[in-house]
């Protein structure tokens, strides 16, 4: 039996109306959600990370400067929650587990620096072991870009690299991980064009291809991601919108999807899913449609494990909704299902015990 966790934004100073972590059963064959439990009395529990044995489960707390850890139930689903730690830093937006499951990497956005902290044998988190400040010149948007704001450190494929767009900057940095250690790569980051605003990154699954989203000018970079040295060298640079739009958008989320045939990008604002063909033979990508999210401000979509649908998080309406993803085409369809969750903002999958 298949789990989903979502968290969502909980705050009155985010104006937000969600109540915590919301657990749902996942109906594969049909593409829908049934709830199961809501883990209350949390701040922002904005993003989300499950081990690889699906037994804990880590979430940083938006804007604080902590992060907490569950007991996953895998017969149920059910979270406990066994901890919370300082994660060394403001504003936690991103975390992601080391490959061996021993270390966690968190994005401290507001205080421009990336924070390392072990897990031990039962899963918890020890105190922050390394800190790591970015620096840089900031970029050019007079509100949004003060200094250094790291939103993003996903693993490269092979588990040796760690990537981070800095929306701050106007930088993607890269980092060697090895014996529980940050040190910069021999190329220690690339820039992007002034007041692009990376936000997240995408790695193609079997070619040297990473995907990065900007959001301050809503476009796409391609980048030959150098797997030796953890370079990154810009390939393109496409708008994640519609030529006809003329409002304001914000790009926010990018994936790849498991076959490395289509990217997809999110856009809030325009309020839609951008959808992406990736080139096999030079990564490069062509925009094919941008399909509406019905809801406002889909800060974060996935699709699920099997590829055959994707679900948008609309933060601003209060919605999930489900479409179906083409198998051919790669384009989105709605379902015509979707379910009511306050201001959610991440979403996970686990796999469940049958035993």
């Amino acid at each position: 039996m298949s789990f989903v966790y979502v968290g969502s934004r909980t705050t009155r100073e985010r104006k937000a109306r969600g109540d915590g972590i919301s657990v749902y059963r996942f109906d594969a064959e049909r593409g829908e959600l049934a709830p199961v439990q809501v883990v209350g009395d949390l701040v922002n529990p904005s993003y989300l990370a499950l081990n690889r044995g699906g037994d804990r489960l880590y979430t940083v707390h938006g804007d604080g400067h902590e992060v907490s850890t569950f007991a996953v139930d895998r017969h149920t689903g059910h979270l406990q929650r066994l901890q919370t730690q300082d994660c060394g830093g403001s504003n936690p937006v991103h975390l992601a587990l080391a490959p061996d499951g021993r270390h966690l990497l968190v994005s401290n956005h507001r205080s421009g620096t990336l924070a390392v902290l072990p897990v031990q044998d039962d899963g918890l988190l020890a105190p922050v072991s390394q800190r790591v400040a970015l620096q840089g010149t900031p970029g050019p948007h007079r509100q949004e870009q003060p200094g250094a704001k790291p939103h993003f450190n996903p693993f490269d494929p092979g588990g040796q690299w760690v990537v981070v767009p800095d929306k701050g900057l106007d930088r993607v940095f890269s980092f060697r991980f090895a014996a529980g250690q940050l040190q910069p790569a021999p190329v220690p980051h690339v820039d992007t064009r002034e007041g692009a605003g990376p936000r997240h990154l995408a790695f193609h699954p079997g070619a040297p291809w990473a995907y990065a989203v900007n959001e301050l000018d809503s476009t796409v970079t391609a980048y030959r991601f150098d797997a030796a040295s953890g370079a990154l060298a810009p390939l393109q640079i496409l708008s994640t919108l519609p030529d006809d739009f003329c409002g304001n958008s914000r790009a926010a989320g990018i994936v790849v999807d498991a076959a490395g045939r289509r990217l997809y990008a999110s856009n809030r604002g325009h309020d839609s899913i951008a959808v992406f063909a990736i080139d096999p033979a030079s990564g490069r990508l062509r925009f094919l449609a941008a399909q509406a999210a019905l809801g406002r401000t889909p800060r974060f979509f996935t699709p699920t494990p099997d590829g055959r649908f994707l679900f948008a998080l609309n933060e601003d309406s209060d919605t999930i909704q489900a479409f179906a993803v083409d198998a051919t085409s790669g384009l989105l369809s709605p379902t015509g299902w979707s379910a009511a969750c306050g201001s959610p903002v991440c979403m996970v999958f686990s796999r469940g015990s049958t035993e």
